[in-house]
């Protein structure tokens, strides 16, 4: 279970702002543990959530609304990265691959295997033309 916060929301005493201690929605979906949720750089327009339970999934960032889950990894999926134009996601996995999401089709567009073991971490560079991945295997790897 997840749940998408407003900490400091727009009613305000004066200049301070106050600070909500009620959640805008909860979100529930995945079965295991929750490894990372992440905003979509676009202005937050999705929520991704990484998972023990193998899957990704989709929100809304505004309202906390399901939108979809994306099945592929066959591992746990520790790491989650927005391209910059919002438009694709890397996830890493306990199944050492790197996969590559399109947001739009909510289809994976490309697998990238190459890790001996668990990859912990991935992310693009600012340009979105390449990625980068590490994990249990010491390895840095650049796509």
């Amino acid at each position: 279970t997840m749940f998408l916060w407003c900490p400091l929301g727009a009613s305000r005493v004066g200049d301070t702002p106050q600070v909500h201690s009620k959640s805008i929605a909860r979100m529930t979906g995945h079965v295991q543990l929750v490894n990372q949720a992440c905003f979509s750089p676009d202005g937050g327009r999705h929520v991704a959530s990484a998972s023990f339970d193998k899957a990704i999934r989709l929100w809304d960032g505004t309202t906390g609304t399901y939108i979809a889950v994306l099945r592929g990894h066959v591992g746990a999926i520790y790491q989650l990265a927005w391209s910059a134009d919002s438009r694709l996601l890397l996830s890493g996995s306990k199944d050492s691959t790197m996969k590559v999401w399109d947001i739009k089709t909510r289809r994976l567009k490309g697998d990238l295997p190459g890790h001996a073991d668990e990859v912990f971490t991935c992310d693009w560079s600012p340009s979105s033309d390449r990625a980068a991945s590490g994990g249990k295997d010491k390895v840095l790897k650049l796509w």
